[in-house]
């Protein structure tokens, strides 16, 4: 594994501890240029099973080790990927066109987040719990512990191939589980570097199982094998509910998407805030979960902000991933960059004007600007992940925030405003699992709450949060009295 980014090479997966060979390989490509990365292997339902059996085996190691031994771990593997930031960096570059200064950007939250996985196998405790509140209680002292849950499935998409797999894999060894961990078809590399850095770092053999391949064929292993005690998913709605029902009582964490929403009142500071927005709504292409898909400006202000949205679009840069310069590069394949410009298609029949963008330029969908685009336009109701943002007029704030939530998703939303009434308002009534106030919904922390509603998912990621659904309470009572 100690190959450069600029060979072709043959990457296998990586089980037990050991790099084993597949039965088969299939060709990895840039999304940017098409030239030919890697071969990586394409693992089957009897290689996943003997990396859930792996997992299951490793168990009580994990189990039984002391937390300050798995933060230790985890400290060490922050430092070693530290250490090849740059490195890393280039290799989230390569194998999903996300521009360098994004990507690093990503490795640096990624090293934070498994910081904070440290310092969660801390933390982890349970409490002492009142018996003699009730009658039948007294003469008896209760407390709980939290134990590992096992095996957890881990199952992560290719816009943020280091930090989500990061936000999946981090708690889980923090509360002493071990991984089975299928990275995106697309994305498998750094998820193979991952392998190798918490390998240096001392990791037991068989707590982190890395199987890359078809979706479907490791997925549906993962997802239905008894032995995985909990899942955690972040993909489309339409899989994530096939996951849920498939999974039997494992328990599940699901991150599904959104198309998040951005308010902005009458006495926003645009020129404070317009490079951020526009930054949200193109930043890897439009490929974020809460990227800003969805603006609603008051009509006072709608001219002028359409205005200076567009001209700060035209000031982004298109190019190689892997320039310094880049600002938007190839999205993740060509059948989304057809998928994108159908949606702006069918959304212009209905009556939208286009702004900006809408073309191609040398071979990339130039980032695109849609204005009032009928709410029920596949580019306003679904999730667009792509370089394209609609902008809508409103007459006052409850307009916006009924807009905002006609809508399927519900991760999180945004809202400029310098009125208090006005913020927590909206506050209450936005059905989503986080409000921003001041900023773009696409704002994320890695220890914060981060999860949605309705067909955003269930369960919450943030190390912390996450570690809740890899636990399980254990109640100790005591009969003094006996």
């Amino acid at each position: 594994m100690t190959d450069t980014l600029n060979e072709v090479a043959k990457k296998h997966l990586y089980i037990d501890g050991k790099w084993q060979e597949a039965a088969s390989y299939e060709p990895l490509y840039s999304p940017y240029n098409g030239a030919q990365i890697a071969e990586v292997a394409e693992a089957s339902e009897d290689e996943t099973r003997q990396a859930i059996a792996a997992a299951a085996q490793a168990a009580p190691i994990m189990r039984d080790l002391p937390a300050h031994k798995r933060a230790a771990i985890l400290e060490q593997l922050a430092h070693l990927l530290q250490e090849r930031s740059e490195e890393a960096a280039r290799l989230i570059a390569l194998e999903g066109s996300k521009p360098l200064k994004a990507a690093r950007g990503e490795v640096a939250r990624t090293i934070e987040t498994y910081k904070f996985s440290a310092e969660e196998a801390k933390r982890i405790h349970g409490e002492t719990v009142p018996l003699d509140a009730a009658a039948t209680g007294e003469g008896k002292i209760a407390y709980t512990i939290k134990e590992p849950v096992g095996v957890v499935g881990a199952i992560t998409p290719f816009n943020f191939p280091m930090n989500l797999v990061a936000h999946k894999v981090g708690p889980a060894l923090a509360a002493g589980n071990t991984v089975v961990l299928k990275p995106a078809e697309q994305t498998p590399l750094s998820s193979l570097l991952l392998a190798q850095l918490l390998e240096e770092a001392g990791l037991p053999a068989g707590a982190l199982n890395v199987v890359t391949g078809d979706g479907k064929t490791v997925g549906d292993v993962i997802v239905t094998d008894d032995r995985v005690k909990a899942l955690s998913f972040t993909g489309s709605p339409g899989v994530g509910i096939s996951i849920r029902s498939r999974s039997g009582l494992k328990k599940v964490t699901l991150e599904l998407g959104s198309n998040s929403g951005l308010i902005i009142d009458r006495d926003t500071n645009i020129d404070g805030m317009i490079e951020r927005a526009v930054s949200g709504a193109f930043g890897n292409q439009g490929q974020v979960c809460i990227s800003v898909q969805r603006i609603y400006v008051h009509e006072e202000i709608f001219d002028t902000f359409v205005q200076k949205f567009v001209e700060a679009t035209g000031k982004l840069k298109l190019g190689d991933p892997l320039s310094e310069d880049t600002d938007v590069a190839a999205m993740i394949a060509p059948k989304e960059q057809k998928r994108a410009l159908e949606w702006i298609g069918e959304a212009i029949e209905q009556g939208a004007k286009v702004a900006c963008g809408n073309e191609l330029q040398d071979g990339l969908l130039l980032p695109t600007v849609l204005l009032n685009v009928d709410p029920e336009a596949r580019i306003a109701c679904r999730e667009a992940f792509a370089p394209v943002v609609m902008i809508n007029v409103v007459k006052d704030m409850d307009e916006a925030v009924a807009a905002v939530n006609h809508s399927d998703y519900g991760l999180q939303a945004g809202i400029y405003t310098s009125r208090l009434d006005t913020a927590f308002r909206a506050i209450g009534q936005l059905e989503v699992g986080g409000v921003i106030v001041n900023d773009i919904p696409s704002f994320r922390v890695d220890q914060m709450p981060y999860g949605g509603v309705k067909q955003s998912g269930i369960g919450r990621e943030g190390v912390k949060y996450a570690l809740e659904d890899m636990l399980e309470t254990k109640l100790v009572v005591f009969n003094q009295s006996s």
